[in-house]
C-alpha cells in the first residue's frame, strides 16, 4: 500500500479530476482537508507539496493554496520557451491555417495512448512574433476529449490553446516532455516561416499532459532562432 500522504494526494487529484475545484479556484485550507480526510494536517501539508511542485497547485502567501490555470499572465505560454535574445517584449498571433479530423495513425496512437481507430483534430497553423513568423505548429489532439472545437474557437483564442483547452474543455495541460532537435527546413516551411530551403531551425516535438500523467496533446514546433533562443530554467 503506498504511503498515507500518497493517499490523500490521489484523493486531492481525484477531486481535480471531477472538477470540485476549478482552475484559478482556491481548495480548502490544511486544516480543513486534513478534517475532510480525517488525517493529520502534517500528511495533507506534504500531499500539497508535491502537487505545488508538480505545477497542479499554486500558494499565494496570506491568501491560500489555488488550483493552476492558464488564465494567469505568466502560465500563458508556460510550455513556450522560445525567447528574444535581445529581451524585446513581442505580441503573439497565430494564423490558423488547416483544421482537419483524421484517423490516429500507429506511432500517435502509441504517444497518446489511444487506438489507432480513434478520431483526432489535427491542427497547422503559424505563430508570429511582431507580425513576424516564428513558429510553424501542428498540433494533434483526440476529437473525443475536445467535442466542439472548431476553426473559429481557435481564431477567436489567437494562439492560447491551453487558455482555450481549460475554459472551453475543462481540460488543465499541467506538465510536457520535449525532444528537440535541429533540422533543415524544408520547401514547405521555408515559405511559411518566409526563410530559404534548407536553413537551419528547431524542431521541439511535445507531447502535454492533463491530470493522472494523461498524454492529451501531441505538437510539433518548427521554430526560427535567428533572434531567439529556447530557454529552460532546470531544478
Amino acid at each position: 500500500m503506498s504511503p498515507l500522504y500518497q493517499q490523500i494526494k490521489k484523493r486531492i487529484t481525484d477531486s481535480l479530476v471531477a472538477g470540485l475545484w476549478q482552475p484559478g479556484q482556491c481548495i480548502p485550507s490544511e486544516t480543513e482537508l486534513a478534517n475532510l480526510y480525517k488525517v493529520s494536517q502534517g500528511t495533507v501539508r506534504k500531499s500539497v507539496d508535491e502537487l505545488v511542485i508538480e505545477n497542479i497547485l499554486i500558494r499565494r502567501q496570506g491568501k491560500g493554496t489555488f488550483v493552476a490555470s492558464h488564465n494567469e499572465e505568466n502560465s500563458q505560454l508556460r510550455f513556450l520557451r522560445l525567447t528574444s535574445s535581445e529581451n524585446k517584449k513581442e505580441k503573439l498571433d497565430s494564423r490558423l491555417l488547416t483544421f482537419e479530423k483524421e484517423k490516429a495513425n500507429s506511432s500517435l496512437a502509441k504517444l497518446l495512448g489511444i487506438s489507432s481507430a480513434t478520431t483526432i483534430v489535427s491542427i497547422k497553423r503559424v505563430l508570429t512574433f511582431n507580425q513576424k513568423p516564428l513558429i510553424l505548429d501542428f498540433i494533434k489532439v483526440p476529437a473525443a476529449s475536445f467535442r466542439g472545437l472548431t476553426p473559429e474557437k481557435i481564431i477567436e483564442k489567437n494562439g492560447a490553446m491551453y487558455r482555450m483547452y481549460e475554459n472551453d474543455f475543462g481540460i488543465q495541460m499541467l506538465h510536457a516532455k520535449e525532444k528537440i532537435t535541429a533540422i533543415a527546413a524544408n520547401a514547405e516551411t521555408a515559405d511559411l516561416l518566409r526563410i530559404k530551403k534548407n536553413s537551419p531551425i528547431l524542431s521541439v516535438e511535445r507531447i502535454s499532459f492533463t491530470y493522472e500523467n494523461k498524454p492529451i496533446e501531441w505538437r510539433l514546433g518548427l521554430c526560427l532562432t535567428e533572434h531567439h533562443h529556447y530557454a529552460s530554467e532546470l531544478d
